[in-house]
């Protein structure tokens, strides 16, 4: 049963019960509160703090819901008997609402205030627990059963009892006399018009400014094209290049335009697949430099340690750097003049410690450094024997003036701050190669060997497209005679730095291993 009364109907109706848990301090200025119930049978309890307190009235509260009766069909709102804000107008504190505003079935509801304080357990209906931001429903009031009719309603075989006339069928009017009208006649419905054949969706799209035929057999390579003309349009509207995803477009584009070329049996079309097989492969030769990565086999790439054609330039370039402005001749002033260069690269200061130049294949390591000292291109605060005595936690600082940046803050490098550490552990992963220092093999050896890691393709043959490096390149750059180049080529292939190695019309052919694909740099 709902409750939508009216002002009558709440007079016969008993009035709902409610009751509140209340917490108030015990005394001043102390923690103690005082848990309190509004059912006279309940005695209060002085509790030490206001959580322990919070937690023994909602305790005690629903003890009293467990045990008290349902919600009965019967009971008004037991807020309207304290006048809450639902039954009270604005105008007048006194002047109670419609009785209009109930409604809904009664539910004995639990409201309760932000701070704590009270809680209250009450019988109303659902729209004045609605109006309650706080109320929780407990239980609601089953339907009650209808109320019988005011008059005995007649035995339906009494004598002198008639049963009413049957209403007249079809429409009739108040007035007496008006005659009932008549039935009126059915019109026979008119034949439906015949249905025209549905008009087949004719499916179109365009890729590469052809058209596709909306009767293009088979469907599947219909549907193909149009998608991939879809997904090459939205490929044009995205913010960044993705060349993997290019890759694969141009992919299926090729697959399906030599399938459409075998249907219409059209030259271009064939030529069109042709074309597409070729972006294909530059798009994702171009990615995998990017990423650092190179075919090896089927479905194999390479991660390396400089990852992307600018960093791979970068190395290059500081190579270059050192082969020009080397101040000592001989292989070990070089290898000494590329790692204290990439050490100080940017502004041309830098730390040392000594195990970074005993870790180099030099002879006098001590002697070396005076001597680049005395040539006035490597700056040091003590001696030669302090730098090699110093340790990682007291590092000795270096200074090399021609690599200092100019008044305008232009340097001889371009790269930034991040790329300078990873050029220098690149060339010292390259130089300390663990099976290089196993066969103790000289800084020429070592300088072969970044020479070559610069100069090779993606799958790590030598030189550009694989078709080798000069000879006089690579003598200019370990700063050794000719004759003495090709030992240093055997003891690469025997530290199997180097594979399939062979010097002909005076050119170095062959690739790198394996296993050092990943320190490689290749050419673009």
């Amino acid at each position: 049963m709902t409750v939508e009364g009216t002002v009558s109907g709440l007079e016969e109706r008993v009035v709902g019960r409610a009751w509140m848990v209340r917490l108030d301090p015990a005394d001043r200025g102390g923690a103690a509160v005082r848990v309190s119930c509004g059912r006279p049978a309940c005695a209060p309890q002085v509790l030490p703090s206001a959580a322990v307190g919070r937690t023994a009235a909602v305790a005690h509260l629903a003890t009293h819901l467990r045990a008290a009766p349902g919600p009965r069909p019967e009971a008004s709102c037991a807020c309207r008997a304290e006048e809450c804000h639902t039954h009270v107008r604005a105008d007048g504190p006194r002047d109670r609402a419609p009785a209009l505003r109930c409604g809904g079935p009664v539910v004995l509801a639990v409201i309760n205030d932000r701070q704590g304080r009270w809680w209250q357990a009450l019988e109303c209906c659902a729209r004045c627990a609605a109006a309650h931001p706080s109320a929780k429903i407990v239980a609601t009031a089953p339907a009650a059963a209808p109320r019988p009719a005011a008059g005995r309603a007649p035995a339906a075989g009494a004598r002198g009892s008639a049963s009413p006339p049957p209403a007249p069928v079809g429409p009739h009017f108040s007035h007496a006399s008006s005659a009932p009208a008549p039935m009126p006649v059915p019109v026979p419905r008119a034949a439906p018009a015949p249905r025209t054949k549905p008009r087949r969706n004719r499916r179109t799209g365009k890729i590469a400014q052809r058209f596709v035929p909306h009767d293009l057999h088979p469907i599947a390579l219909r549907d193909e094209l149009i998608e991939l003309g879809n997904l090459f349009r939205a490929y044009q509207e995205r913010p960044e290049p993705d060349l993997e995803q290019l890759a694969e477009l141009h992919s299926r584009k090729a697959k399906a335009f030599r399938t459409w070329a075998e249907v219409t049996g059209e030259t271009e079309l064939r030529l069109d697949a042709e074309r597409a097989e070729q972006a294909a492969a530059a798009a994702l030769l171009q990615h995998q430099q990017r990423t650092g990565q190179s075919p090896v086999g089927e479905g194999e790439v390479t991660n390396r340690l400089l990852p992307g054609l600018t960093q791979w330039e970068h190395a290059r370039t500081v190579l270059a750097h050192v082969a020009e402005h080397t101040p000592l001749p001989g292989p070990e002033a070089r290898l000494m003049t590329v790692m204290l260069t990439l050490r100080s690269a940017l502004t041309g200061t830098g730390n040392l410690v000594g195990q970074d130049v005993k870790g180099l294949p030099l002879t006098e390591p001590e002697e070396l450094i005076g001597r680049l000292v005395d040539s006035g291109w490597l700056s040091i605060p003590g001696t030669a024997d302090d730098l090699l005595a110093s340790r990682p936690e007291s590092p000795t600082p270096i200074t090399i003036p021609s690599l200092m940046p100019d008044d305008d803050g232009q340097g001889p490098f371009d790269f930034g701050r991040k790329t300078r550490p990873k050029l220098s552990g690149w060339a010292q992963r390259v130089v300390g190669d663990k099976k290089l220092r196993k066969k103790k093999t000289p800084a020429a050896t070592r300088l072969l060997a970044l020479a070559l890691a610069v100069r090779t393709t993606t799958d790590g043959r030598l030189g550009p497209e694989g078709e080798g490096i000069d000879l006089a390149v690579l003598t200019s750059w370990c700063a050794v005679e000719p004759d003495e180049l090709e030992p240093l080529v055997e003891q690469l292939t025997v530290a199997d730095w180097l594979e399939e190695a062979a010097v002909t019309d005076g050119r170095l052919t062959g690739r790198l291993a394996e296993r050092v694909l990943q320190v490689s740099c290749p050419l673009p």
